[in-house]
């Protein structure tokens, strides 16, 4: 029995406008999909939904990429969140906690995570997605 991999190359993308069609729709469902299941996990009230696009937005690193960060009513941040981005982008970093509400520690305690942690971290998304995905 034979068996073909179809094997599909990625290509850098520098800007949202760069897309194709369908790697804009397929980008915006994947969006869609990730908003549901970090509300789940990440037990969210809501979602800031954020792309920097070109250098002048603040795109430090030239590909199509989009920040998800969890919100909660009791964070109190309301509009003022996208003050706190400009003053603090670099410094959002804090530490997800599994299946809880995002903790930001002050940046002056804040450590640097390891590869380990954010290995672990990432293992444990990779698996509650899959079975996030299976439910639907």
């Amino acid at each position: 029995m034979s068996v073909q991999v179809l094997v599909v190359p990625l290509r850098v993308v520098p800007r949202l406008k760069d897309l194709t069609d369908e790697e804009s729709l397929d980008y915006i469902q994947t969006i869609q999909l990730i908003h549901r299941f970090i509300e789940k996990v990440y037990k969210a009230d809501s979602l800031n939904i954020s792309m920097q696009d070109g250098a002048a937005a603040g795109q430090s690193v030239p590909h199509v990429h989009t920040h998800i960060i969890p919100r909660y009513f009791v964070d109190g941040y309301g509009d003022n969140i996208y003050g706190m981005l400009e003053e603090n982008e670099n410094g959002l970093g804090g530490t997800f906690k599994k299946a809880k509400k995002l903790e930001v520690e002050d940046d002056g305690t804040r450590k640097p995570r390891s590869m380990e942690v954010m290995e672990k971290e990432a293992e444990w998304l990779k698996e509650e997605l899959a079975k996030f995905m299976d439910k639907k």
